[in-house]
């Protein structure tokens, strides 16, 4: 055990289940790679959790963190900057024109800010279906809305007003409206619950069935979001639009940034006072998302990203027939026939390939966008070998 690792145990609070003598002690990282403290290099099909988008320590992101961090770090949403306000016109041009934008620090914020927006949309009405299996994070309003009991279990009593549907079937969502509901929120793809794809006669009918009964659709695209489909946006695979839609981990490309973005039907609902984010927005932060927006949206970058989720899929299926896939693009996850998920994670780890295990059966891939083919090939042999 390094003497990080001992200080880590020793001051930082155990949230996270590492092992001292297999979790690696990361020191450095460039594009698809990362080194540890004693110099190993891992290929990294995991990119943070699907937040390096364009790899690791991109020149272009980091030439945009050290630019404006040299010119102004921080001020305080009282006052104007501008970096905030082009990154705001970027995201509303590419989402919901018209709409606008709240900028938070993480996508648990970003759905807490949607769900105080939806009840303040109409008073009186303040019920929202979320789907079972769903994770919208860890703050209480966003645990809330998490159809999963093994993360609300030990933190009851929860918010009220939250009840779960089965994903991609309609009639149970229909069956859970009543006159105090107010919206349905939804990931398009979920991805803590094991990368579960909406189907797009579920998403259209979503649409349909909150514009009949005058409900709010918000799509949680915290982790499918940003290019990670082979879309700017998840919801472009299904030609639907949100009301609302929130956005995190790969906007910052490296640092922490959430946003809610609304349709202009939505995007007066908060007044002055109504919420606030003291570092929501802040320049570095938005100076670095500027720069992501700019390298995800060269042309052909998302048409790479389709071909090599395609690719993915396909030599997967072909190694583990007896698994299933799923995914769409480069968020996907290969469910396997034996509870063996972990070790196939441990052992991939040790031959420098860096997966996430989702239970005991799932491994779930979230490689950075800016992958190149040989690396992508690099990833999936050790996988192959070991599957």
């Amino acid at each position: 055990m390094s003497k990080i690792q001992e200080m880590e145990a020793k001051y930082i609070i155990n949230t996270y289940n590492r092992k001292a003598d297999s979790t690696p002690y990361l020191v450095r990282g460039e594009g698809s790679y990362l080194w540890d403290d004693q110099g190993k290099k891992y290929l990294d099909f995991l990119s943070g959790l699907a937040v390096n988008v364009a790899g690791h320590c991109h020149p272009q992101v980091v030439e945009a963190i050290c630019k404006q961090a040299g010119i102004l770090s921080h001020t305080s949403n009282l006052y104007y900057t501008e970096p905030q306000v082009l990154l705001a016109k970027e995201l509303v041009d590419k989402t919901l024109p018209g709409g606008k934008v709240f900028f938070a620090n993480s996508g648990a914020e970003a759905n807490e800010a949607a769900i105080k927006l939806i009840r303040k949309f109409k008073p009186g009405r303040y019920k929202i279906i979320a789907a079972e299996r769903s994770f919208h994070g860890r703050t209480m309003a966003a645990l809330a809305a998490t159809g999963q009991k093994k993360y609300q279990q030990a933190f009851k009593p929860l918010l009220e007003g939250f009840s779960y549907a089965t994903f991609n079937d309609l009639d149970s969502f229909e069956a859970l409206i009543d006159d105090q509901t107010a919206a349905v929120m939804i990931e398009p793809i979920q991805g803590e619950g094991g990368v579960h794809v909406a189907e797009p006669d579920f998403i259209e009918g979503l649409r349909h069935l909150c514009d009949r009964n005058g409900l709010l659709l918000i799509f949680d695209e915290v982790q499918c979001g940003m290019g990670r489909t082979g879309k700017f946006w998840a919801y472009e695979n299904f030609a639907v639009k949100p009301d609302l839609l929130t956005v995190a981990k790969g906007l910052g490309g490296g640092l922490p940034i959430g946003a809610l973005l609304t349709g202009e039907n939505c995007k007066d609902v908060f007044i002055p006072g109504d919420h606030a984010s003291t570092f929501g927005g802040n320049p570095v932060v938005c100076a670095a998302a500027l720069a992501v927006m700019e390298i995800i949206s060269e042309a052909g970058f998302m048409d790479e990203v389709a071909a090599k989720g395609i690719r993915l899929k396909r030599e997967l299926e072909d190694a583990c027939p007896s698994g299933e896939f799923r995914g769409l693009g480069l968020i996907c996850a290969l469910e396997l026939e034996r509870p063996e998920a972990k070790y196939v994670q441990e052992k991939c780890t040790e031959h420098g390939l860096l997966i996430n295990a989702i239970g005991d059966k799932i491994l779930r891939l979230l490689p950075p966008l800016t992958l190149s083919d040989d690396e992508l090939e690099d990833g999936l042999a050790v996988l192959k070998k070991l599957i």
